[in-house]
């Protein structure tokens, strides 16, 4: 094994490092140890001088490894990779200190805060001695798409990539196209048709040759890896079609919340006290009546219905209060003379034209009514006889600081999304996970929204989270495009920092293929040991630490490497603390 030639770079990060780390002390320390030849910061590491400074030093100093210390190697790390390739070094000999989200950024003393960034770039300086060059692999691409979903995100992906010469096959659980959106009279901020812009997309995916529909049909299992996927499905009253494709969209959007389980709000027992989806579809249907068929006098509209509540969904549904100001807006035109009430809890009005609408729906008089959702939710009871409404609703109003009554013949309820009921089916047919409130977990929040920690799926539209109709279709446009680019390159990179098994060391216990979270360990029946799919496999690291016999080495991260960064950091922080 050559000599470890180890160049180190400290990050600035502009002041987000700067500021409680001494980042040029660091640099000059970092300097003196074992193997280091080079020992540099700068202010921006990941941008292109920073990058350049690397590659210039790799080739003048002969570096044959390189340590930088900036921010989560989830943010830059393939940056900082791509730069030791483009000078002719393996990538994989390479190692990144997260000294800002894991120093600079949780302390507030500097002198200990520039004390834990010489530990951690030491562990990392020790771990890089002993990583070994690993070989990019690749598989080759199916050029189909599945599908999963024939919402307004599904079917917008799947005319993308279909209208570019591509077979996709579009699998919806339901009797028909459209989604949620199907069920959606206005779409706000500028109160266009929902089904003049969704009829014509159905209608193109009907007539695509390149899309294969399959309605009333649900996926069940997925097995293979990118480029390489297969599903069986049954349609009803149809045969079994067996499906291969490269790819997988996820789309399968979100459901409207329970309003039951509010109990404060009689939904179910007091009438007309209706849900959001149940207004929908009176506005579709071109009349506001009650149940006795009069139009009602005096309108409100509860926001918040399960969501942003301990109780139920503490996150925010995000399209409901443009969605209600939309309902009061309709109101006003269909009833001018009604009376119209905004109970809310905070008013979010995100998003381009939606402040816009607020501030207009403010001067149709509208009463705006806030209401503390935390502690005391409004209550909603029969009206007595003289009230003059059908209904009363009690709240204490957090502007006014009062306990008031409002006076309502309807009242609609804004009901939160929540996750479909298998969601958690889906998420195991296609190998991704899911955060605590169901909602599918892309690969990284800002970088990579659209793509998961599954190569080859991605997820689109409001399975991720709760969004509106525009933010569903750049989503399934996003992952459109990479898919098509994808196909066009014929290959794709997998994952190399995979699961290895010492066969000689494998007692046959299987204990790893019950522990993998992807299904990438199989069992050779003949030789009684575990065998990984390196292609299937992620290199997470789970069964290398359940192997019972330490027969199995996760690429990468060996025993030797781990070891080495915390004698590393440790014997760092014991020479800082003497």
């Amino acid at each position: 094994m050559e000599k470890s030639r180890i160049g180190v770079y400290v990050c600035w990060c502009g002041t987000n490092i700067a500021k409680m780390v001494d980042v040029e002390n660091v640099a000059e320390e970092m300097g003196k140890l074992p193997n280091v030849v080079v020992s540099k910061n700068y202010k921006y590491m990941c941008s292109d001088p920073g990058q350049d400074l690397i590659v210039k030093d790799i080739k003048e100093h002969n570096l044959n490894r390189v340590v930088v210390a900036a921010c989560s190697p989830r943010i830059h790390e393939l940056t900082f990779r791509k730069a030791l390739q483009k000078a002719g070094i393996n990538p994989y000999l390479f190692e990144m200190a997260n000294i800002r989200e894991q120093d600079s950024w949780v302390h507030t003393d500097r002198t200990e805060a520039t004390k834990k960034a010489k530990a951690l770039i030491a562990a990392a300086i020790n771990r890089v001695n002993f990583h070994e060059p690993l070989d990019a692999r690749t598989v080759d691409i199916n050029p189909s798409t599945l599908v999963i979903g024939g919402g307004i995100a599904g079917i917008s992906a799947a005319l993308e990539i279909a209208d570019s010469g591509k077979t996709v096959f579009l699998v919806e659980k339901t009797n028909k196209l459209g989604g949620n959106t199907a069920n959606v009279d206005l779409t706000f901020p500028y109160m266009l048709s929902a089904q003049q812009m969704l009829l014509p997309l159905i209608k193109r995916v009907q007539n695509n040759k390149n899309i294969q529909l399959f309605l009333e049909t649900e996926i069940k299992e997925i097995f293979g890896y990118i480029g390489n996927f297969e599903t069986t499905i049954t349609p009803k009253n149809n045969k079994e079609t067996k499906l291969s494709f490269g790819n997988i969209i996820v789309a399968t959007g979100l459901r409207t919340f329970e309003a039951r389980k509010v109990a404060n709000y009689g939904y179910g027992s007091l009438s007309n006290v209706i849900t959001s989806s149940e207004f929908e579809k009176m506005l579709m249907n071109g009349r506001i009546l009650k149940n006795d068929g009069s139009e009602p006098k005096n309108v409100a509209i509860i926001h918040c219905v399960g969501s942003r509540n301990k109780d139920y969904h503490e996150y925010c549904s995000r399209t409901c209060c443009m969605t209600a100001l939309k309902y009061a807006n309709q109101v006003r035109s269909a009833l001018p003379k009604s009376n119209i009430f905004e109970i809310y809890a905070d008013m979010r009005a995100m998003g381009k034209g939606c402040e816009e609408l607020y501030a207009e729906t403010s001067r149709r008089k509208v009463m705006f009514l806030m209401f503390d959702q935390q502690n005391e939710l409004p209550k909603i009871r029969k009206a007595k006889q003289g009230e003059g409404s059908d209904l009363v609703i009690e709240m204490n109003e957090k502007l006014s600081g009062e306990a008031i009554e409002v006076p309502a013949d309807m009242v609609i309820l804004m009901t939160a999304m929540e996750a479909h009921d298998n969601a958690k089916e889906i998420s195991h047919a296609v190998g991704i996970s899911m955060c605590g409130n169901a909602f599918f977990i892309e690969k990284h929040p800002k970088l990579d929204p659209v793509a998961t920690t599954t190569n080859g799926v991605y997820i689109v539209g409001s399975c991720q989270g709760p969004k509106d109709i525009s933010d569903s279709i750049c989503q399934a446009r996003a992952a459109a495009a990479r898919i098509l680019g994808t196909i066009a390159k014929g290959s794709a990179n997998v994952e190399v920092t995979t699961a290895c098994v010492n066969e000689d060391l494998c007692c046959g216990c299987q204990t790893c293929i019950k522990v993998c979270p992807y299904t990438a360990i199989g069992f050779n029946e003949e030789k009684k040991v575990s065998v990984v799919n390196e292609i299937l496999c992620k290199g997470c690291g789970t069964c290398g630490s359940a192997c019972p016999t330490g027969a199995i080495r996760s690429r990468h991260f060996t025993d030797q490497q781990i070891m080495s960064q915390i004698e590393g950091i440790m014997s760092m922080s014991l020479s800082l603390e003497q």
